[in-house]
């Protein structure tokens, strides 16, 4: 079970940080390194494989790529991965393709406020595609789910953070 391996393999950090979203936080969540472990990553994209309906599966850089990648391999679906900024390279903002009107279901690692999956979606949806879904690995349930919903789209987690703390 996904809890019981971030638990055991220190996953769970506590001490102060900052989130993403700009929150302070007592604990920490780190699926980044976690996911660099073979056996968590194919753990979690076996999981993940369960849960994404679509016909393409996305991620937003840096967290989601190797979970996005891995889910990919496991159910031998096309990916897409979505760049925060248009810095280098080709200037894209979506690597990989999909035609408009496709639905594709959104990957992360850990979701807190919901911030991040919704700018993911709305990059996906202004290029003409469907998201209304996403699946995360950990739900930190501090209003990402009421948030997305209101915004179309639906969030299912692997675990939620009141289930590991």
């Amino acid at each position: 079970m996904i809890k019981d391996t971030l638990i055991e393999c220190g996953a769970i950090k506590t001490g102060e940080f900052t989130l993403t979203s700009g929150k302070k936080s007592k604990y920490y969540v780190d699926i980044k390194e976690s996911a660099t472990d073979p056996v968590i990553l194919g753990e979690i994209s076996r999981e993940f494989a369960h849960l994404v309906k679509s016909e393409i599966i996305g991620g937003m850089e840096l967290g989601a790529v190797p979970l996005t990648v891995a889910t990919a391999i496991e159910t031998g679906k096309r990916y897409v991965i979505i760049r925060k900024e248009r810095t280098h390279g080709t200037k894209k903002l979506i690597i990989g393709t999909f035609k408009p009107g496709q639905v594709i279901d959104l990957l992360e690692d850990v979701v807190t406020t919901g911030g991040s999956l919704l700018k993911a979606a709305q990059t996906l949806r202004d290029a003409g595609a469907r998201v209304d879904r996403a699946v995360c690995v950990v739900d930190r349930e501090e209003g990402a789910l009421e948030m997305l919903r209101e915004n179309g789209i639906d969030l299912l987690s692997l675990v939620k953070v009141s289930e590991i703390l």
